[in-house]
């Protein structure tokens, strides 16, 4: 009896040898770079190791996880580092190894996002979102971005759902100073601009705070389940964004692009017009409203819509160009009444009259080209007004656009 246990001890102590030996081979192999050499040792040795205690098979998990990291077989690395987190003896290295291997995965999605490999560019910002999930609340927002531009839609709305829940807004506060000596504004870090501030080198100190995310990640969820035909799901959505927000005017526009994607028309012009109360100097909300008036056939309130835009925005081209088409929609039902005329005296007579109102509706549109040409020489814009100058023989400036087209 003696005997064999000595002989057990003995085998024990010869395989506790061989376990620590291979073990050391790999490791020593690996850090050499021979990351092949280390692969074989640890496969070619994988019976020895799977009767090893505790820690000698933590040590080659780790290892292993070190190797496919290496490797660039990224999700594998991270399911053996996520297994020997709650080792006391390997914690401290662990952490050190999630930090790279974050690091890798946001390189790697940023090269595939350039070549427009968005799902693969998703699922690796999600993964460095696993790694730690309050600072990572970034890139599982980006995840979501580039899983809709993959046409991942049930990705992505799994991914802004979370987002949603965290009550993710994204913003940050950028902090800028302007330099005495050159009168450039700099941009500073929070720790500069604090320190700078007691500094007579730098004066007007500002704080710039970024747009919160949060209205548009509910209305992405809000169009994919409109887009899966899950309107109630949609509608949803957004009224729940907005009982917690009911003032954001960002989450109205939201709720009015959801129902300008249902169609519901009315309900579009009844939000943009709560949003212009809450914003009354924002030229865009009322060229929407020009647009969805026109589409719904009132050119009366379209065209005032419109010249309110650009009333508040001098600059403002597509209003401009949408109040242009609208002048000249009228052309239509003129030219048509023109060519059912006959050769009568009475026909000739309204014949002369509607190429009067035809050529009013040109001039009247002339204006409008001509700001429009000024602010960026667009180019359909020049060709409208060199037809125009053609009709009302206007030669000189016939000229002048074709010369511009040209």
């Amino acid at each position: 009896m003696k005997k064999t246990i000595n002989l057990f001890f003995v085998l024990l102590s010869l395989a506790l040898y061989a376990q620590k030996k291979e073990y050391k081979s790999a490791e020593k192999a690996f850090k050499k770079g021979n990351v092949i050499l280390s692969e074989s040792i640890i496969s070619d040795n994988a019976s020895i190791f799977d009767s090893a205690d505790e820690k000698i098979k933590n040590q080659v998990k780790f290892l292993l996880a070190r190797i496919n990291h290496h490797n660039k077989k990224y999700s594998l690395a991270l399911k053996g580092y996520n297994e020997l987190k709650d080792d006391p003896s390997l914690k401290i290295q662990i952490q050190e190894r999630l930090k790279v291997l974050s690091g890798d995965f946001i390189t790697a999605a940023i090269e595939e996002s350039e070549a427009k490999e968005f799902l693969k560019s998703s699922e690796k910002l999600f993964l460095a979102y696993t790694i730690d999930n309050e600072a990572g609340m970034d890139y599982l927002y980006y995840a979501s971005q580039n899983a809709i531009n993959g046409g991942d839609y049930k990705m992505a709305l799994g991914y802004l759902i979370e987002l949603k829940e965290k009550k993710y807004s994204g913003s940050v506060t950028n902090y800028f100073a302007t330099e005495v000596a050159s009168g450039n504004e700099i941009a500073l870090d929070a720790t500069q601009y604090k320190f700078y501030q007691k500094s007579d080198d730098y004066s007007e100190f500002r704080e710039e705070v970024t747009p919160s995310k949060y209205p548009e990640i509910v209305k992405n969820i809000a169009l994919i389940y409109a887009k899966q035909g899950e309107t109630e799901k949609a509608l949803e959505a957004v009224k729940e964004a907005r009982v917690e927000n009911p003032n954001d005017i960002n989450l109205i526009l939201t709720a009015a692009e959801i129902y300008i994607e249902l169609g519901e028309k009315e309900k579009f012009k009844d939000l943009i017009s709560q949003a212009i109360d809450k914003d009354p100097n924002n030229a865009i909300l009322y060229f929407n409203l020009g647009v969805v008036n026109n589409d719904l056939g009132d050119s009366k309130s379209a065209r005032g819509f419109y010249e309110k835009a650009i009333e508040i925005d001098p600059e403002y081209e597509s209003a401009y160009f949408n109040l242009t088409s609208l002048i000249l929609s009228g052309e239509a039902d003129i030219v048509e009444e023109m060519n059912s005329l006959g050769t009568s005296r009475a026909d000739n007579a309204r014949y002369d009259t509607l190429k009067k109102e035809r050529e009013a509706l040109y001039l009247e549109c002339v204006p409008f080209l001509e700001k429009l040409i000024s602010i960026n020489k667009n180019k359909e814009a020049v060709k409208t007004l060199m037809n125009i100058y053609g009709v009302i023989g206007d030669n000189l400036g016939y000229q002048k656009m074709k010369k511009m087209l040209e």
